[in-house]
């Protein structure tokens, strides 16, 4: 799966007044021209969050077929967006009315790679730079939807499918769950949080030593918003930046002793590559020892964003390792086990100096499932369902409890 699809969002690119829609999941399969996935499907949205007062849905995203970024429509059309300015201007209105408390509403979604986005008792506020849309900037107070509750699902319907997936990797918020009704009349759902999970969270972080409380923010009125991802904490100064720093130090001090054997691909397990550390620097071999990538001992910026000193370009030995690591460093699985990744969700988060916002929430799910950090997919530990020939997507607004 890491290869074929890339349902992420980093923080750089979060932050950027760029096209980033098309960015999300353009690493989609290309479905083949007789594939059962129709041009649009029904998205069920069902209303059990409890919660007063309108609810916004919006369909964001690049269109498959044209690479033309835009939104659609309640029926399923895709309108392309208009040109942006510098600075930016107001986007076209492309909200739908969501269900009232208690009810369902269905809408249509078309083949696009993107964001189903939700709000609560306020319309969100797009604008459209030069070079694309501008999406909410979560970590940025000064963002005109800093005060907005709301949350987003990532997408792609092509040809061969659809998936749909819930994100923890930018902010926890407004809780969810996504699903799909097969082909065959199956459903298959995740991101639903255990009874009392959301507040789980809350009261986990806001308990932890160390900076985590700072990720929780409030409205002036009290209400909780979001919990910022740790990448952004640290970015915003909300959590220290030495948050990881005893860990990585460990595992440094650990790899430049033992061997560290990585073997990035499920489906190929006589692939792998031996890393030692040696002059400060982590060099990764092949099994002729011939030096394939090296990594400088990362921060804990590049841990909690899988980027800078931890970057995974698409290619098929440097982004492959480095996604390994980065699970490995988030999860802190590298001390306890010289094999990475540790497929047992059970050895996960134990040590203290740990991805603490990852745990609380993986903690809290029904199914265990969560995407936390970016390469949270690795080992498939990722909320995330897909159907070839999809009947219906689902998203269903979850109670704040």
């Amino acid at each position: 799966m890491l290869d074929r699809l890339r349902h992420r969002i980093t923080a750089a690119t979060t932050a950027l007044a760029t096209a980033v829609a098309g960015a999300l999941l353009a690493a989609g399969p290309t479905g083949p021209a007789h594939a059962a996935a129709p041009a649009t499907i029904p998205l069920t949205v069902t209303n059990d969050s409890g919660r007063a007062g309108p609810v916004y849905v919006y369909t964001l995203g690049t269109e498959l077929a044209t690479g033309r970024q835009g939104w659609a429509d309640a029926n399923g059309t895709f309108h392309a967006w208009p040109a942006g300015g510098s600075p930016p201007v107001p986007a076209p209105d492309a909200s739908i009315a969501g269900p009232a408390p208690g009810r369902t509403t269905t809408i249509r979604i078309p083949r696009l790679s993107g964001r189903i986005y939700f709000s609560y008792g306020r319309k969100l506020v797009f604008r459209l730079a030069t070079g694309g849309l501008v999406q909410p900037a979560v970590q940025n107070p000064d963002d005109p939807n800093h005060d907005i509750l709301f949350n987003w699902s990532e997408y792609t319907l092509n040809g061969s499918g659809l998936w749909i997936n819930s994100t923890q990797v930018d902010m926890f918020s407004a809780p969810y769950t996504v699903g799909v009704r097969r082909g065959d009349g199956s459903t298959a759902t995740t991101g639903r949080l255990r009874p009392g999970g959301y507040q789980g969270v809350l009261d986990d972080l806001r308990a932890q030593p160390g900076g985590w409380s700072g990720l929780v923010r409030t409205r002036s009125d009290g209400t909780v918003l979001r919990v910022l991802a740790p990448g952004h904490g640290v970015a915003t100064g909300a959590l220290p930046a030495s948050v990881l720093d005893d860990y990585i130090d460990r595992v440094w001090r650990k790899y430049a002793t033992d061997m560290l054997t990585v073997t990035p691909f499920a489906d190929r397990p006589g692939t792998t590559y031996h890393g030692r550390v040696s002059g400060g620097v982590l060099h990764f071999t092949d099994g002729s020892g011939t030096v394939v990538t090296s990594f400088r001992k990362p921060d804990a910026d590049s841990v909690l964003g899988c980027h800078k000193l931890l970057d995974a370009p698409n290619d098929a030995v440097r982004g492959p390792i480095s996604r390994t690591l980065c699970a490995g460093f988030n999860r802190s699985t590298l001390l306890t086990s010289p094999h990475q990744p540790d497929p047992t969700s059970e050895d996960f988060y134990r040590d203290p100096v740990t991805n603490h916002y990852a745990r609380a929430i993986h903690a809290r799910t029904t199914d265990g499932k969560a995407y936390a950090f970016a390469f949270d997919d690795v080992g498939n530990h990722e909320s995330l369902v897909h159907d070839g020939s999809p009947q219906e997507a689902r998203l269903t607004l979850d109670p704040f409890g």
